[in-house]
């Protein structure tokens, strides 16, 4: 026998959909199915997700995990109503990481927490999700959605990401940066998913909105602002396969080339960089012009064009150049690994 409580409250009522949640579940399971690689154990719905080490081809191995956000770049996706690409900058800046210690990402969980669970909305996030761990070849194999009312405003949300990745045992980078070592760049697409705090600043002071047209590019600014974070794992684990070709990566996120390159040099060791190398694009001249941003600060805040750089030996620069070009990324010759300390430039880049 069952009882009514004296008000008749339900979960629902108290702006929680539990229906809906798991409506978004079967929508969403064509997709992650999509993502389905070796060592994959079973799909979603269950408490925990498996995956089989073995059975993804590997002996030893060593697991490596990271985990990121979007961060504030999330405001313009929902002011413009454009999400469908914002699950993608979520897998990359956990995924891009995982192959800076030498590992091939291995499966990806997400973290979606809103006010009040829109279906269309958390669809297309979580398919853009998906998008992107098919074209890491890493596996979405479980994650969880959060509505929470009260702590978002309606039409709010925030998206964290998880990835493990594996690599054998003595396979770990950076190894073996040397004096000499030359410094490819591979090119970025735009702003990635780093410094929004300030581009969103600079947006306001220029008095241009999202839905006017961009300044520096087509269709709107909102939409050349949401460009997806690229994705470099095809290429870096392509690279990371031939032994002895790559010695470090570093991923150009938040603090910019100036305080992401020397992550992964050694003691003593910095890095020369010629700014001459590569063209600025176009999202970053407006972005300093419009700002009043010097070179030093563009260079510690954005990529300013560069989302990864390779330390590569001497001898393996054609052979490294193929596979990233192969990859489909544009590889630009930006310096060299050099005695001395931190990052010092050559050339102009504004």
């Amino acid at each position: 026998m069952t009882t009514t409580g004296k008000n008749g409250l339900t979960y629902a009522d108290a702006g929680v959909d539990i229906d809906a949640g798991n409506t978004l579940v079967e929508q969403i399971k064509p997709a992650a199915k999509r993502t389905k690689r070796s060592g994959v154990m079973a799909g979603l719905g269950g408490f925990g997700a498996m995956f089989d080490l073995k059975g993804a081809g590997f002996k030893d191995p060593i697991l490596v995990a990271a985990t990121d956000g979007v961060g504030t770049k999330l405001r313009i996706a929902i002011d413009t109503g454009n999400v469908d690409g914002v699950g993608i900058d979520l897998v990359a800046m956990c995924v891009n990481d995982l192959v800076c210690q030498g590992a091939e990402p291995l499966f990806f969980l997400d973290y979606f927490a809103t006010g009040k669970l829109e279906l269309d909305q958390a669809t297309r996030i979580i398919n853009g999700i998906a998008k992107g761990c098919e074209m890491s070849g890493c596996a979405l194999i479980g994650g969880e959605t959060a509505e929470m009312p009260g702590m978002y405003p309606e039409g709010d949300f925030d998206l964290a990401g998880f990835s493990v990745g594996a690599m054998e045992r003595g396979a770990d980078l950076p190894r073996g940066v040397a004096e000499g070592d030359v410094l490819f760049g591979l090119a970025s697409n735009g702003v990635h998913s780093n410094g929004y705090s300030l581009v969103r600043k600079i947006v306001e002071l220029s008095g241009i909105g999202w839905a006017d047209a961009s300044p520096f590019s087509d269709g709107t600014l909102g939409e050349a602002l949401l460009a997806p974070t690229t994705l470099y794992v095809k290429g870096a684990v392509a690279a990371i396969s031939e032994p002895d070709m790559v010695h470090a990566f570093a991923h150009i996120t938040g603090g910019g080339l100036t305080e992401n390159l020397p992550r992964v040099l050694p003691d003593g060791l910095g890095a020369d960089i010629n700014l001459d190398a590569w063209d600025l694009l176009a999202v970053f001249k407006w972005l300093a012009d419009q700002g009043g941003l010097d070179q030093a600060e563009m260079l510690k805040t954005f990529n300013c064009g560069i989302g990864m750089v390779v330390a590569i030996a001497p001898n393996k620069v054609d052979a490294a150049r193929g596979a990233f070009e192969g990859a489909g990324h544009d590889v630009y010759e930006i310096g060299k690994v050099a005695a001395g300390e931190g990052v010092r430039y050559t050339g102009k880049l504004l």
